[in-house]
């Protein structure tokens, strides 16, 4: 059957949010860098001391924590954060953990100021349904929302909600429903006629609070042109330098086609101590908890998922899963204190930056110099290994003028960093 190509009417402004002017490229190279943002994870699906598989082509039963996800432990990771000047905690999404709208929205009442990166699917509910979801979460928590966009790349967990769209449509279907969420949030009244996507008369009765920014991730080919038109900040997982770098030049060209600028930020994992041997330490004990089939059934479930961002995790320790090296942490330092561990039994983001304080805040500039503005961070077990970072990389980050600690936040973050030997 023959497809007719989308087509969007809008009407009636009505008291929409006023757009800042974007920058130009060059404008934009010539203003001061702003200070990162830090975000950290809420472990929806439970937390360990050990990692906890799940997600990105792994059954639903296989995220199994041995700390339950409570509300009561999910806030004290949430009060940490923003003790700590994090900006927001991204709440994942899929059938492996809880639902992050539920779940965010019972959290953002027990803290005072951080933000929450809530992960959304398109096509999982109705457009207009999700511009008034954000819509009415900004407007109870004024300037706590921030919405981390999920294409979705495996086709077996999309059945599994009744989303029977194969890859490019899914992507195309996302660009349908930015474009529906964006113009509702402006205040516009919205038909939209789309091979994906119906909306008749569609319109807001109440808008955001402010500006929601979406962040939206994907390495696929279908991906880069949807995060050109639409992302506010593009987010990656933690590849090698040399790969991140890639990815930035192939996304900041395409939006400036279109008359954009894009943020750019990365996930990560992060395992750091007061000293490099510590830390390694701590990675030889995650890895030590696994064995060759709890790797090789979880790789069988990975390889299933149509995301090229998942193949990358997957190709970073190929070799070593062959020849049994990977239970040598060392062995999957695939770039200088780039550690590839985490994505032998998790799915998503599977790599973590390990090594002293001053060796993980090296890295963190590294991946700034390259032009990452925001870090969405985690760690085994989170509450721990918040506080390990909090304490330890954040003063190096102050110190090097890379990060600055909100006024309301404690004067302990701004602490003197540890004297440790950095490497």
């Amino acid at each position: 059957m023959a497809q007719t190509p989308s087509s969007t009417t809008v009407t009636a402004n009505r008291s929409a949010i006023p757009t800042p002017p974007v920058a130009s490229p060059s404008e934009q190279s010539n203003t001061e860098r702003p200070a990162l943002k830090l975000h950290w994870f809420l472990p929806t699906y439970g937390d360990s001391r050990f990692i906890v598989g799940g997600g990105h082509g792994l059954p639903a039963g296989a995220a199994r924590g041995d700390r339950p996800a409570s509300i009561g432990y999910l806030s004290s990771i949430a009060r940490a954060a923003e003790d700590f000047g994090f900006t927001a905690a991204l709440t994942p999404t899929g059938a492996w953990c809880e639902d992050a709208w539920l779940t965010t929205a019972m959290i953002a009442r027990e803290s005072e100021r951080l933000g929450f990166l809530v992960a959304l699917r398109p096509g999982l509910v109705s457009p207009t349904l999700a511009a008034q979801m954000a819509a009415t979460f900004s407007r109870h928590a004024p300037g706590r929302l921030l919405l981390n966009v999920v294409t979705g790349g495996e086709p077996h967990e999309q059945r599994a909600f009744g989303d029977f769209l194969d890859k490019p449509s899914r992507y195309a279907r996302t660009d349908e429903f930015l474009t529906v969420v964006r113009g509702l949030w402006r205040g516009e009244r919205v038909t939209h006629r789309g091979r994906h996507l119906q909306v008749d008369d569609a319109a807001l009765h109440r808008l955001p609070a402010e500006e929601i920014p979406i962040y939206f991730g994907g390495s696929s080919p279908e991906a880069g042109p949807v995060a050109a038109r639409h992302s506010d900040v593009y987010l990656t997982w933690g590849e090698p330098p040399a790969a991140v770098a890639a990815k930035i030049d192939w996304i900041r060209g395409l939006a400036a086609q279109r008359g954009r600028t894009v943020r750019f930020g990365i996930r990560l994992h992060v395992i750091s101590r007061d000293t490099a041997d510590e830390a390694w330490t701590a990675a030889a004990g995650l890895l030590a908890a696994l064995d060759e089939d709890t790797v090789r059934a979880a790789q069988e479930g990975l390889a299933r998922s149509e995301s090229a961002g998942q193949a990358a995790m997957r190709d970073l320790h190929a070799a070593h899963r062959g020849d049994g090296s990977w239970r040598d942490p060392r062995a999957l330092e695939v770039a200088e204190n780039l550690w590839a561990g985490v994505g032998l039994v998790r799915g998503g983001a599977g790599t973590a930056l390990v090594g002293s304080h001053a060796e993980v805040a090296d890295r963190i500039a590294e991946y700034a110099a390259l032009g990452i503005d925001e870090f969405v961070l985690s760690g085994y077990p989170h509450l721990e290994e918040l506080y390990w970072f909090g304490e330890g990389v954040i003063p190096q980050l102050v110190l090097r003028g890379l990060f600055a600690v909100p006024g309301n936040t404690p004067g302990r973050v701004a602490a003197a960093p540890f004297q440790t030997a950095a490497h």
